[in-house]
């Protein structure tokens, strides 16, 4: 047999391969389930949504669902959960968000803190499968625990096991406000929206306050029973991120990115060890609050659904990557999340928290973040569009364009001195 032949014949078995592995990416079968689970160990929710995700995939498409059977679903729920004469009205679908199904409403009823009144109200669905395999009843958990705490809309009832809804489903209060000054032209999910000097300096403090409030809370006090609680001294919370993100690219990935690999290991290798646990919001950056543009006040934190219970400097570096932020005027300056420069954020979130921001730390969860932001947008968002399983194909396409300025920023911040 000639090298040739040699060569023809190992490259048409690792194509045999990749199409297995790809099928079994398309309908994973209880092995290749377990096997993941087994190799990257998480979380037990996150475990459990991921499980969930891997077990549905092979289920027929689901034709998107239409307000009247959202209405009768919302009717049967809420006849069981709700004492009294009740009745919903004015059902509308709501844009934004890159993973969720939003439909607002208005129920007359009794409530139980408020008495008789009308609610206006948020009705949060999961398309057949979504960009981020993430948790209702953890959503629920954290807003209710940090209603005393941060701005943040009253959670009413979630429907975990799909009950009532077809996928799991959050009610809470409509929030009120805007995301972005309604002169500005909008971007996808927030990313790089821009603020005057005179919005940024009512707006940029409450941004910086609000987290260093999040993170000096007392996070094991709360009433959080489907979070993990990580082992300070332990680099339980570091592995734990770290091996979820490798276990939604194993399952997801239609390619082979040998950075990624690269990245892996090093992440591994330099996993930090927890000095304090803090409340995590997991994706803080302008797009995930809306403001009152008169008074302009944040009016409310959205999106907790990445929530856990970890290092403060994973919410830090989430929202001071480039990839969330803006320059400044005169460009020689990274304004966080379009509002605060870099500097003035980190050192007054030292000042109001009493927290330390430790700069070998904020590095290592800037690369974990950017990794895994690529096994969302590479991995997840191929994988969903093609399968046609999520109402945001157009969104989730766009946001594979940029996986290649987070791969050279992944590939510099390793190459960084430390």
């Amino acid at each position: 047999m000639t090298n040739d032949t040699l060569l023809d014949t190992g490259s048409l078995r690792l194509r045999e391969i990749r199409e297995t592995d790809d099928t079994q990416r398309d309908s994973p079968d209880a092995s290749f389930v377990e096997r993941m689970r087994e190799r990257f160990p998480t979380e037990a929710e996150y475990d459990r949504m991921l499980t969930r995700k891997a077990e549905s995939r092979a289920d027929a498409r689901q034709a998107p669902s239409t307000l009247e059977e959202l209405r009768a679903a919302l009717d049967a729920f809420l006849d069981v959960h709700v004492e009294g004469p009740h009745r919903v009205d004015d059902m509308r679908w709501l844009s934004g968000g890159a993973s969720k199904l939003q439909v607002a409403f208005s129920l007359e009823w009794n409530d139980p803190l408020e008495g008789q009144t009308t609610s206006q109200l948020v009705l949060r669905m999961e398309p057949q499968e979504s960009l981020n395999a993430t948790s209702r009843i953890r959503e629920f958990e954290i807003i209710n625990a940090l209603g005393e705490h941060l701005p943040v809309p009253r959670a009413y009832w979630v429907d975990d096991a799909a009950d009532f809804f077809p996928q799991p489903t959050l009610i809470y209060a409509l929030a009120y406000g805007v995301s972005k000054p309604r002169a500005v032209e909008g971007r996808p999910t927030g990313v790089g929206s821009a603020f005057d000097a005179e919005l940024r300096a009512e707006l940029g403090p409450q941004f910086t306050a609000h987290l260093a409030k999040l993170h000096a809370l007392d996070a094991e006090s709360l009433d959080l029973p489907s979070f993990d609680l990580p082992r300070v001294g332990t680099t339980d919370t570091a592995l734990w991120q770290l091996n979820r993100a490798r276990r939604v690219w194993e399952e997801d990935r239609g390619e082979e990115l040998p950075l990624w690999e690269v990245a892996a290991n090093w992440l591994e290798r330099n996993a930090p060890e927890l000095d304090r646990v803090s409340l995590l919001h997991g994706d803080y950056r302008t797009g995930n609050y809306l403001f009152d543009e008169d008074d302009r006040q944040i009016t409310t934190w959205l999106d907790w659904e990445r929530g856990h219970l970890g290092d403060r400097h994973r919410d830090l570096a989430w929202a001071t990557l480039p990839t969330f932020g803006t320059p400044s005027e005169d460009g020689k300056t990274l304004l966080v999340s379009g509002l605060v420069p870099y500097d003035e954020f980190i050192s007054e979130y030292e000042r109001l928290s009493g927290l330390y921001v430790d700069p070998a730390r904020l590095r290592y969860y800037r690369i974990l973040n950017t990794f895994q932001l690529i096994a969302s947008t590479l991995g997840s968002a191929s994988r969903v569009i093609r399968l046609g399983r999520s109402h945001q194909d157009v969104l989730l396409a766009w946001l594979e364009g940029v996986v290649y300025s987070l791969g050279e920023e992944l590939r510099t911040s390793i190459l960084e001195e430390n």
